[in-house]
């Protein structure tokens, strides 16, 4: 009976063997792709984004409180993001990623329309359930995507374009949100077929979820599914996610502190993004039209700087030929986001936003090395699997009790909505310490397993070298 272990050297082996033969796509096509999915991304994060810069007005109108907004932020769009997320990346290493990607756009845009029409807090929890849903098909899809249509040693700046897309969102949501808000509320709606009637807060998810499904249509119509790069093995048919439970189990020690450090990273990306802009709002003074002029575009520009520098980091430690590199950048990259979880301290609006703003390039360059390390250091048939674990413990950790620890603390600890941006830095800080730790242990596990030699994710990580 064939091991799991030969399965996956073969799997490695035939890769290897097709890539040299065949090439990697590269080139137009595979930049209109990452395009593609660039904009993908981008509203993904916004159908779940824009919630949080309209959470007084929500509040108001559906006679609700800071718990359920968290709630709603964390748990309804996750429940389903998380369990929905291993079937889909087992499904994105089995069928047209492409395909996966459309429908799971068409389906969250719809439910992002719905949540623009909802009447209760029910309702609205239903809506983001179906967000979630179909957002969890995007992360495992585009990722196996990538690494299909970029060599190792090139991955780096494809990825980070993705990665970019979903980082520009936030700051996208903020400044699109503070406009529409501004302008429906000077009667600029008024007479709009479908959008005249609704109050503010509704018109924006309406017309975030109508452009969703624009982009559904163009990737349906403008790109194709690139061929694998490995070729299907005979032998045995297992149960789906037998064999990748098993490498994981294997590889333990490096995956298990890379994976929950990346969790706890966003513990405090989820939770403090999610409640940072109501902060200033609370704290502060800030007006919606204030979050759309300053807090949207710097979030903007660090989100561009973030990716441009994990990209370039991890593409100089590919061609140094230093691969365990990355693991010092995990290690050191969330300490960089310690001032934006004090934003509260700031004592002045302009500088708490730039501190806010800040932790988005932070967040983007932990993503771009973390998804390109996975990508490193598990077998070609585990590439969309391997994305999709980060989604299930990101969104359990993180999407799901980041918000919810926030506005907790926030409910029963301080028993007052002002002091949200104290609820914030009590939540964030310390799960920064921590993620920074994992990560240190991670790449501790990494350099002494390729000392010994015995474990199969340092082997892959040896194995790929820069051309």
């Amino acid at each position: 009976m064939t091991s799991v272990a030969e399965l996956s050297a073969s799997n490695h082996l035939t890769g290897a063997l097709s890539r040299s033969v065949h090439g990697w796509p590269g080139g137009r096509s595979a930049w209109i792709m990452v395009g593609m999915l660039f904009l993908a991304g981008i509203l993904s994060v916004i159908d779940r984004a824009a919630l949080n810069i309209l959470v007084d007005p929500v509040r108001t109108d559906l006679s609700i409180g800071d718990e359920q907004i968290g709630l709603l932020q964390g748990l309804a769009f996750g429940l389903f993001y998380a369990f929905m997320g291993l079937p889909m990346g087992l499904a994105a290493d089995r069928v047209s990623r492409r395909n996966l990607i459309v429908g799971g756009i068409t389906l969250w845009s719809i439910a992002t329309i719905g949540s623009g029409l909802a009447q209760s807090f029910g309702w609205l929890f239903a809506g983001r359930l179906m967000v979630g849903l179909g957002e969890a098909a995007l992360g495992p899809a585009a990722i196996s995507l990538i690494a299909d249509l970029f060599a190792p040693e090139r991955r780096g700046r494809p990825i980070s374009v993705y990665m970019a897309g979903q980082g520009l969102a936030n700051g996208i949501a903020i400044s699109l949100t503070g406009l529409l808000v501004t302008a429906a509320g000077t009667g600029a709606f008024i007479g709009v077929p479908l959008l005249g009637h609704l109050v503010p807060w509704r018109i924006v998810f309406v017309i975030f979820g109508a452009s969703g499904l624009v982009v559904a249509a163009a990737l349906a119509l403008f790109t194709r599914e690139p061929a694998r790069q490995s070729v299907a093995t005979t032998g045995p048919v297992r149960a789906p996610g037998a064999a990748e439970a098993a490498y994981l189990w294997r590889n333990k020690a490096v995956l298990l502190p890379l994976y929950f450090g990346f969790a706890t990273a966003f513990v405090v990306a989820y939770g403090g993004s999610s409640w940072a802009p109501t902060m200033l709002l609370r704290a502060y003074g800030a007006t919606p039209g204030f979050l759309g002029a300053w807090l949207g575009p710097l979030s903007i520009a660090f989100s561009v700087i973030g990716p441009v520098i994990g990209g370039t980091l991890l593409d100089r430690s590919m061609r140094s030929g230093h691969n365990t590199r990355r693991f010092a950048i995990l290690g050191i990259a969330p300490l960089f986001a310690l001032p934006s979880s004090l934003a509260v301290l700031a004592g002045d609006l302009h500088v708490a936003t730039v501190l806010v703003a800040s932790a988005n390039a932070v967040f983007s360059v932990v993503g771009t090395v973390m998804f390109a390390t996975l990508q490193s250091v598990v077998p070609p048939r585990m590439q969309g699997s391997s994305i999709a674990l980060t989604l299930v413990l990101n969104t359990i950790l993180g999407a799901s009790l980041g918000p919810l620890m926030v506005a907790s603390v926030t409910e029963r600890v301080l028993h007052d909505p002002s002091q949200v941006g104290w609820s914030i830095a009590i939540v964030c800080f310390p799960f920064l310490l921590v993620a920074a730790a994992l990560y240190g242990l991670a790449g501790r596990a990494m350099r002494k397993a390729i000392a010994r030699g015995d474990s199969e994710c340092a082997r892959l990580l040896t194995g790929e070298k820069a051309t």
